[in-house]
């Protein structure tokens, strides 16, 4: 269930789950819904934080309590929700009213960091589309049976400049569509239809990369050691 119900909603402490009732990253997951009553996001949360300081005077609560809420509030997970929220918000594929479209795009949101748990957490990177391309490189895909992910970012190029894309990003979605689980083609199409700047959604599981390096690299010694052995054969015969 959302914080706020409706955009015009006053928020109050009926708002706001008990803090014995909800783990902190479960609190943080509801961020989102916070978000979804209005689009000025950063006033939500400042009214939230305001209202868990009045709270904390009036003695109602134990103040370890609210204070941890305060700190999820106010730190970068949630922060980054935020951000992740704004970037859905904008480029979803909605039918229906604002609210309809918050509430669409909250989901979405808890969705893209339920996804994320046990690794980084997703984040919106925003490069601009020039003629020298966006300066990385992509490797991955449904046809490879593995995400698709950020391989290289090229020294010097427009990504490395912006320094917010890291090689071993896994790539999630291209200006608000989903690539996971797509094939590579479809992201690279995405990438090159994009216009003045692209928005990327990603989230850094370097390790992931690493196993799928390793393993198409075994992938690829089998086929060497397969042609040798072909090409023997054939001498052999000749």
């Amino acid at each position: 269930m959302p914080l706020i119900n409706k955009p015009d909603a006053t928020l109050t402490r009926k708002n706001i789950p008990r803090a014995h009732e909800i783990d902190l990253y479960t609190l943080a997951m509801r961020c989102s819904f916070i978000f979804s009553s209005s689009l000025v996001m950063d006033t939500d949360v400042c009214r939230v934080i305001e209202l868990l300081d009045r709270l904390q005077r009036s003695g109602e609560l134990p103040p370890p309590k609210l204070q941890a809420l305060q700190r999820v509030l106010q730190s970068k997970f949630c922060a980054a929700i935020r951000e992740v929220y704004e970037q859905l918000y904008d480029t979803l594929d909605i039918v229906g009213g604002p609210e309809v479209r918050a509430q669409a795009t909250a989901k979405a949101t808890v969705a893209a960091f339920a996804a994320s748990e046990g690794h980084a957490h997703p984040r919106v990177v925003e490069l601009p589309k020039t003629e020298e391309g966006l300066g990385f490189n992509i490797m991955g895909g449904k046809e490879q049976n593995s995400p698709i992910y950020i391989s290289r970012v090229i020294p010097g190029g427009v990504a490395d400049r912006q320094g917010g894309l890291k090689r071993g990003d896994q790539l999630l979605s291209v200006n608000g569509v989903n690539v996971e689980g797509e094939h590579h083609e479809k992201a690279v199409e995405l990438l090159k239809a994009a216009q003045g700047s692209v928005k990327l959604v990603v989230r850094y599981t370097p390790k992931v990369l690493e196993e799928m390096e390793a393993r198409f690299e075994k992938l690829r010694s089998a086929r060497r050691r397969q042609q040798h052995t072909s090409h023997s054969s054939l001498e052999s015969r000749g």
